[in-house]
């Protein structure tokens, strides 16, 4: 018998119902919020279920005009970063990784870098200064592929732009996230119908 797949996101409003509905083959989970608990939970899941693969589904802000509000994209690479690290203000000893390259592809969807910085960006200026390393922003995308990379469990990452990434991105994002989510869903849905 074929072991599921894991599908995954922060918080159960981006699953847009497949919590409650799981496709056939997969199994649906939270990660909570934030690279750090998205590791914990993403590691726990990994040795509770042993999934074939992890797909991460959820939103993020587009940092420039490389995506527009309701792109959807797969993530890769993934890179954990800061804007004091762009700004040289800080750095991360060389041992430690900050890049993680998805595994497979779940569909035809344009790939882009992804930022992960350790909280929300909140202005235009670092906004365009991470726009040097990625094309949008996410908080879980590090602590998922970091912890599948460790266990050698393929992953991937199907993302919905809700949002411009500065000062107004939290009234955007509560404005489209939904929207946005429900579009990414209907997109996976040929995969989901896949076996």
């Amino acid at each position: 018998m074929t072991a599921p797949s894991l599908l995954v996101a922060a918080f159960p409003p981006e699953l847009s119902g497949l919590d409650t509905a799981p496709p056939a083959g997969w199994r649906v989970a939270t990660t909570g919020v934030g690279a750090i608990a998205a590791a914990v939970a993403t590691a726990r899941l990994l040795a509770e279920q042993r999934p074939a693969r992890v797909l991460l589904v959820g939103t993020c802000g587009a940092y420039d005009g490389r995506l527009v509000l309701g792109d959807l994209l797969l993530a890769s690479p993934i890179l954990a970063t800061s804007q004091d690290e762009v700004e040289g203000r800080a750095y991360r000893p060389e041992l430690e990784r900050t890049r993680w390259e998805a595994t497979w592809t779940p569909l035809a969807l344009p790939a882009h870098p992804v930022a992960v910085p350790p909280a929300i960006t909140t202005s235009a200026d670092g906004a365009r200064r991470l726009a040097a390393l990625g094309a949008a922003e996410h908080l879980e995308a590090s602590g998922v592929f970091a912890a599948c990379h460790a266990a050698g469990v393929p992953v991937a990452a199907a993302l919905a732009v809700a949002n411009r990434v500065g000062p107004d991105a939290n009234a955007e994002w509560r404005a489209n996230h939904a929207q946005v989510s429900r579009a990414l869903v209907d997109a996976l849905r040929p995969l989901f119908a896949r076996r």
